[in-house]
Order: structure tokens, then C-alpha cells, then sequence
């Protein structure tokens, strides 16, 4: 890639906010920013995006991958913002559905949290948000957003075959939300592929509200676009942990089911992810600087969870990674009791069919990949 830039053949990908905003909006409106968004939202973003873009730039230290990666990113969440504002402005309605009260799982990244949300989205009494909604979530033609997704993920396979191994994905199955806080720019997918410690610390320091308020403007589009409104919405993303406050306000009437792990073991396996993904698109990528960035989010989760929780009077519940591993129907049993949520047959069943799915898995897989850093010195 790097010599077909150097020999002209291809133009290099430019990371200029103001360049890749002029691109992505050629094919829209103006009044697309504005779709469905207060001014607090657009200029939140706006800002977001000029400080995103310029840590790349000159922090990341990306090589030609993840130039080319970073640049396709930023373009994406431009497309698909202005083509939800788009989609605002046409069908407004959207906005206004109703949602049933959503179940929230939250905790920190690699404890436990995608295996809790899988078991409880596997409930045909609830709803989920599936891979390409989440990456795809503005409505086209039918099964064309399966489709894009299903390409994406066998292109990205391919570029970095540990993938599947650290976070399990179909384009038709159960995915959490990343994507969508993603959409409003928050810190957490992107300072987890590239070191960007200018935008974390300032992400971390501002208020989530405009990215939240995007957030559910994007999940009542899909409820009402998918049919799927008045099933209570299984949701995760770890992220949820370090902005509990604002989510809770958002949504006061969800269930929460808190994940429990080690924090030891939360910390090696965040480890491993992270530097999974960094290594792909950085030739600099820093074993102890990662280690570091870890500890951080954990310590600020852990802080931001306590002082949400401590004023928190809904439901809750809380699962632990090796209870769970020990027997996941007895600890199934027991969070639905204690969630006033009504474990049927037809539930369990299903709950049944995916814990043996997930044994037949590649997940388990991801914790050589740490040993082969430690190994080389990385």
C-alpha cells in the first residue's frame, strides 16, 4: 500500500477533519447534519471530530494500514451521521418511538459481559441489536445491510484472523452497541485501536450527554424500522461502565445486570485485546504504554460505576464470570428472580443452545495471543 502511494498508483489517504468532512458530505444535503439534532449535538460533534482527527494524525503513529483504516473509519461515521440526519429529516416519527424498558449489562471489557448479553438476548420474550444494524443502521434495501456485513467481516478476518478469537461475530447475530456510541464519536473503540491519549483525556473529562442522546436516537430508529419496540432491548457495551450516570438517566426505568470478574484477569485479557488491535495498524505499538492505558480505564470505570450505583433504586442483578462458568442456569435463575423477569421454557431452551454453541467457539483462544507479546518483548 505504502509504495503504491509512493509510486502514484493510489492517492494517500489525507487526515484532515475539515478533507474527509468535505468528501463524505458530497452526496448529502446540509440540512442532514442538523437531522433530528439539537445544536448542542452538532457542534459537540464537530469538535469531537477536529480533536479525533488531529490526535490520529499526530499521536497513533499508524503505518500504512492503519492510515488507510483510520481514514475509511472517519469517512464511515461522517456517511453514516449525515445519512441518519437525513433519515431524521424525512421521517421524524422515528424519533418519537416508544421503547420497552431495555436490560442493561455493565461491566468492564473481558468480564463476562458478551457471554451474559448472548444468554440473555438468546430470551425470545426480548430483543437485540444485531452486527449490521449496529455497523449498518441506516435501513436500505432487504438483507442488504446482512450482506455489507458479512463482506466487512471477511474482510476483516482476513487482515487480522485473531479476531473471531478475541469477540466472536456473524453479520445476523447478537452484537452490542459500540458502534452506535462510536456514531457520536465517544473515546472507547477508537483509543483501544490507536494511541490517541490527547482524545481520551479530553473525551473522558467531557460530557457523554450529546453521544448518548445519538445513541438513542439511533436505537429507536432501529426498534421502529425492525418491529421490535416493545421487547425490553438487551444492551452492553463496556463503555456503559465509565458513563453509567448519564446512561441511567437516559433510560430510568432498565434492569441492570452488573458482570464481575478479577480485576486482575480484567486487566490482562483488556490487555491482550487492545494490543491485538493496535498491532495491526501501528509498527510502534508499546506493551507496558497499553498496560498502562488499562489500569487507567479500569480504575475510572470502577469509580464512575460506584458513584452512578450508590443513588441507583431500580433493578439489578449481578453475575460473576466464574460462578457463571461454574453454572450458568443457576446463575440465570437467579438474575431473572431478582430482575422480576419471568424465565420461561422456551427461554431456557434457547440459553441451552447458546452456551453450547459458545463451547464449540474460537473465543477461548485470545489469551495465547498476550504470551506471544510478553514473549517477544513487544
Amino acid at each position: 500500500m505504502a509504495r503504491a502511494w509512493e509510486k502514484g498508483w493510489l492517492p494517500p489517504p489525507v487526515l484532515d477533519a475539515e478533507a474527509i468532512w468535505a468528501q463524505a458530505a458530497k452526496r448529502f444535503e446540509a440540512e442532514a447534519e442538523r437531522g433530528g439534532r439539537s445544536g448542542e449535538d452538532v457542534a459537540d460533534f464537530r469538535e469531537r471530530f477536529a480533536r479525533l482527527v488531529q490526535a490520529v494524525r499526530e499521536e497513533a503513529d499508524l503505518n500504512a494500514l492503519g492510515q488507510a483504516m483510520a481514514w475509511g473509519q472517519l469517512s464511515r461515521v461522517v456517511a453514516n451521521r449525515l445519512k441518519l440526519g437525513a433519515l431524521w429529516n424525512r421521517q421524524p416519527e422515528l424519533l418519537e418511538t416508544t421503547l420497552a424498558p431495555p436490560i442493561i449489562v455493565i461491566g468492564h471489557m473481558r468480564s463476562g459481559t458478551t457471554r451474559i448479553h448472548k444468554l440473555l438476548a438468546a430470551d425470545p420474550a426480548h430483543s437485540h441489536t444485531r452486527y449490521c444494524d449496529a455497523y449498518h443502521p441506516v435501513p436500505g434495501l432487504a438483507g442488504i445491510s446482512l450482506l455489507k456485513g458479512a463482506l466487512e467481516l471477511a474482510m476483516l478476518g482476513a487482515l487480522n484472523p485473531w479476531m473471531q478469537a478475541i469477540h466472536p461475530m456473524a453479520s445476523g447475530e447478537v452484537e452490542e452497541e459500540l458502534a452506535w456510541i462510536s456514531a457520536g464519536l465517544h473515546h472507547s473503540i477508537y483509543e483501544t485501536q490507536w494511541h490517541i491519549p490527547s482524545y481520551s483525556v479530553w473525551s473522558e473529562a467531557r460530557d457523554s450527554a450529546c453521544v448518548y442522546r445519538e445513541f438513542a436516537r439511533i436505537l429507536k430508529s432501529d426498534a421502529a424500522h425492525r418491529g421490535i419496540a416493545d421487547k425490553p432491548r438487551v444492551m452492553k457495551v463496556p463503555a456503559f461502565a465509565e458513563d453509567l450516570r448519564t446512561l441511567i438517566t437516559l433510560f430510568p426505568d432498565a434492569r441492570l445486570v452488573l458482570a464481575e470478574r478479577d480485576l486482575e484477569a480484567v486487566h490482562r485479557s483488556a490487555v491482550s485485546l487492545c494490543a491485538n488491535q493496535m498491532a495491526v495498524q501501528t509498527d510502534s505499538c508499546d506493551l507496558t504504554r497499553i498496560e498502562a492505558l488499562w489500569r487507567h480505564k479500569i480504575d475510572l470505570r470502577e469509580g464512575r460505576m460506584a458513584e452512578a450505583l450508590a443513588s441507583w433504586k431500580g433493578p439489578i442483578t449481578q453475575l460473576h464470570y466464574d460462578a457463571l462458568g461454574e453454572d450458568s442456569e443457576r446463575e440465570i435463575r437467579r438474575a431473572y428472580a431478582e430482575l422480576s423477569l419471568d424465565l420461561t421454557p422456551h427461554a431456557l431452551a434457547a440459553m441451552r443452545a447458546q452456551m453450547a454453541k459458545a463451547q464449540e467457539g474460537r473465543h477461548r483462544a485470545h489469551s495465547e495471543q498476550l504470551a506471544l507479546f510478553e514473549r517477544d518483548g513487544v
